[in-house]
């Protein structure tokens, strides 16, 4: 019972803020419902002298009182998302000066630059800390992380678009959950100053950086690129023709690294040192997941995939799925907590909780109907793991994108299996690539021709004809009521299929 009430208290904070998200009554309207949730409470006591069987009737004022804290954090967090001091200056031509707050985002015309505004023009520091603008710039002069740098332009508002898909991207909250609310293309720019950030982070970009560069030297584009955002993050355009081919056979996650694919990642690397004692290997596994978080930067998406992927080898290596799974809604709450706007309008956050579901849940039934695939090479656990996840995040990608892949679960299984022994040669032609060039051919020789595979798989299934069809229209009801019919399967028919699976097993 006391878990009922932990589950159901989390899920009513997020359901809280997903309201509010979409509909802000202002704070109020949260005080109103943590306020009718007393009344129910003491009501329930009063009308009930005897103790109280019925579940309902217990766990509904907790449901209101959470589901109220949610509204009054996401109202909070809503007024934070408010600048009028610079909205007098928008669509005018403004002199500013900031500090570039993440690594630059090269595209395959321009280049994204994040700037924290400390000063406009020579006044004194009139904002506050946090407030951002994205600038659009040339590819040169090249800005790093910590530049400080001043820049003219017209300072104009982000503005929502229509996707592929023919919906509307709320663009402008997608980029305020990161504190961006204003925009600017192409200004004139001046480098003030360098050194201005924080100083591991800026070490973490110079090593990425230089450690990309080694692996350039000897492998070509698109090669390069994919493996760039493999290994490290990397923010860099593959070119929009071949990004629609990923999208196609839905792939589209490993293009760029995200938190879905950093918990694929993570289950590959938990195979890689399968073969040691169990401890010792759950152990380098996360080890492995935290270097390659510190690697990549520790962006706020890492560091959230991250935690999920560790909360997964938590599981495995205490064999406590209902423990883990307290943790992992535990951690999903802290997240939200901190940033409510990330339940709405973050994509990443959303599809890295639902795969990292499916690996706790589906993941190790499936496992049972796949005893026909060897376990060598961590075959069999690739394929429940690859089905698992592609099953949990399928309704929000049809949600968030309209394109439903109907090669995805078969090309994900050619491309996934060989991510992990890519990536191992790919992080060795760098690595050795600092010592010699000439050293790191082998490795180098090695990833070209997975790389190259990787991608003709891709464009090979992207050009069938039935490689996707686009869904016009899946509402977000439609989407709820899918994962609501997996709850159901989990709560209600698991465990009586469980027995009987192992009957026939």
């Amino acid at each position: 019972m006391k878990y009922t009430f932990f589950y159901f208290s989390i899920l009513s904070f997020i359901a809280g803020i997903a309201f509010c998200s979409v509909f802000d009554f202002g704070l109020s309207f949260g005080l109103l419902w943590v306020f009718l949730a007393v009344v129910v409470w003491i009501m329930g006591r009063l009308l009930h002298h005897q103790p109280c069987n019925n579940r309902f009737i217990i766990i509904l004022p907790f449901l209101f009182f959470f589901f109220g804290l949610g509204l009054i954090r996401c109202s909070f967090s809503n007024e934070a998302q408010q600048n009028y001091l610079l909205d007098g200056l928008v669509e005018q031509e403004v002199s500013i000066i900031g500090v570039i707050v993440d690594e630059a985002d090269e595209r395959e015309n321009n280049t994204k630059l994040t700037v924290e505004i400390s000063k406009l023009g020579g006044r004194t520091p009139k904002f506050d800390v946090g407030v951002k603008v994205l600038l659009t710039v040339p590819h040169y002069p090249q800005f790093e992380y910590g530049d400080e740098i001043k820049f003219l332009g017209i300072l104009k508002k982000p503005e929502n678009f229509l996707a592929d898909n023919g919906r509307e991207f709320d663009y402008i909250r997608y980029l305020g959950k990161d504190g961006i609310f204003y925009q600017m293309f192409y200004p004139k720019t001046e480098l003030l100053s360098k050194g201005g950030g924080n100083f591991i982070k800026e070490k973490l970009f110079v090593v990425k950086k230089s450690f990309l560069g080694e692996i350039k030297k000897t492998i070509p584009e698109p090669e390069v690129s994919l493996l760039g955002g493999l290994l490290v993050g990397v923010k860099q355009s593959l070119g929009q023709e071949l990004q629609d081919d990923f999208r196609k056979v839905g792939l589209i996650h490993i293009v760029v690294l995200s938190g879905y694919n950093v918990t694929i990642i993570a289950e590959f690397i938990m195979g890689i040192f399968a073969i040691f004692p169990r401890m010792v290997g759950m152990s380098l596994s996360a080890l492995s997941i935290v270097l390659f978080a510190i690697m990549v930067g520790g962006s706020a998406t890492i560091v959230r995939a991250s935690i999920m992927a560790l909360l997964v080898i938590l599981a495995r290596a205490t064999g406590r799925v209902n423990d883990i799974t307290r943790a992992l809604f535990l951690a999903g709450f802290v997240m939200v907590l901190h940033n409510p706007q990330i339940v709405i309008f973050d994509p990443s956050f959303q599809l890295s909780f639902t795969a990292t579901l499916g690996l706790i849940f589906l993941s190790p039934k499936l496992n049972r109907f796949f005893k026909f695939i060897p376990t060598r090479f961590y075959l069999r656990e690739a394929v429940s793991a690859t089905i698992s996840t592609q099953i949990f995040v399928l309704p929000l990608l049809l949600y968030m994108m309209g394109e439903l892949s109907v090669v995805a679960v078969f090309v994900n299984l050619l491309v996934l299996v060989f991510i992990p022994v890519t990536m191992l040669f790919g992080f060795l032609a760098g690595i050795v690539g600092f010592i010699s060039t000439w050293l790191s051919l082998p490795f180098s020789y090695l990833t070209y021709f997975l790389l190259s595979y990787e991608l003709k798989v891709v464009e090979l299934f992207a050009d069938l004809p039935f490689a996707s069809v686009k869904v016009p229209y899946f509402p977000f009801g439609l989407m709820l009521i899918v994962y609501g019919f997996y709850f159901l399967f989990w709560t209600r028919f698991a465990k009586k299929s469980d027995k009987k699976l192992d009957k026939i097993i």
